[in-house]
């Protein structure tokens, strides 16, 4: 399962009651971020989720309001006692951009492994037993939408496990994914598990336009978190102006990748109650939430 949350909700700028677009997501006590904008940690910290075992902080691009909370973050990591290397990614240049944040944090007590994305192409990161893919998307600047895959092992086969010259006791560790050496030969999970089940996916979008190629890349997404900086259809020619998305824009891609579930996020400061424009989203897509602050929710891995 992924446990999943949206540490701000805001644009631009904080607000006493939105704090900017952050997104945490949780996999077997572990946690990935994307995006970490001011004021990132202190709703990390309203919301109650560890910190310490963070992997990977992902960034989609490098204005402001995505980017000036990792300092303090990374110092605050390093006051809880990490040693462990944790891993930053986004698009080209990030490694001077880190490099130039990190300047007034000098006393960071572990290392920072930084993976630069070329812009024009994608790619995936591995780590544990999660994947990250990339897509650049249309922004002002080079900007990347991020998707989290988890996987899901087949079911544990007992024929197969029973035709295997293999003592019952090696059995659990083929099952949990570890490759068994018994007398001179390897067993692999695969020599007692079934067809690799239906995973999770999570994919979030912001800042950019609406592309065709985002939507190939959100299809059937279990979650689907995407900005939707202006609520009303009116505003559809400033959002252009910005590169941003308006909520039935972003509520278009979502029925058209036919995702399970759409969360609206990164809120023009000029928009204080963004749920009173929901029907303008949801009159497309009828699973669409606009979010807040600390919304979370856990999704849970499918039979199929």
């Amino acid at each position: 399962m992924i446990e999943v949350a949206l540490l701000g909700t805001g644009g631009m700028i904080p607000l006493p009651n939105r704090f900017l677009t952050s997104l945490y997501c949780r996999i077997n006590g572990r946690y990935i971020m994307i995006d970490c904008g001011e004021g990132t940690q202190i709703s990390l910290k309203i919301l109650g989720w560890g910190l310490k075992n963070l992997d990977v902080i992902c960034f989609t691009h490098f204005h402001a309001d995505h980017i000036l909370g990792l300092p303090g973050l990374l110092l605050t990591i390093g006051n809880y006692g990490r040693v462990e290397p944790l891993y930053i990614i986004g698009p080209s240049n990030i490694k001077n951009i880190v490099e130039d944040l990190c300047s007034i944090a000098p006393e960071i007590p572990f290392e920072l492994i930084v993976i630069e994305q070329d812009y024009f192409t994608e790619n995936i990161f591995e780590l544990h037993n999660f994947s990250i893919d990339i897509l650049p998307v249309d922004h002002s600047l080079d900007c990347l939408a991020y998707k989290i895959n988890l996987p899901q092992k087949g079911k544990f086969d007992l024929k197969k496990a029973e035709s295997l010259d293999l003592p019952k006791p090696f059995w659990s560790k083929l099952q949990c994914g570890e490759n068994v050496e018994y007398h001179g030969k390897i067993f692999t999970p695969q020599m007692v598990l079934g067809r690799e089940r239906k995973g999770i996916k999570i994919c979030y979008c912001t800042d950019s336009r609406p592309t065709d190629e985002m939507i190939n890349f959100v299809r059937d997404s279990d979650l689907f978190v995407c900005e939707g900086i202006y609520g009303e259809d009116e505003k559809l020619d400033k959002a252009i102006l910005k590169k941003h998305m308006i909520f039935s824009e972003a509520a278009t891609v979502a029925q058209k990748a036919n995702v399970k579930e759409l969360w609206l996020t990164h809120f023009s400061p000029s928009m204080p109650h963004p749920e009173e424009y929901l029907s303008f989203a949801s009159d497309i897509f009828a699973n669409t939430i606009v979010a807040h602050d600390r919304i979370s929710k856990t999704i849970c891995f499918s039979d199929k």
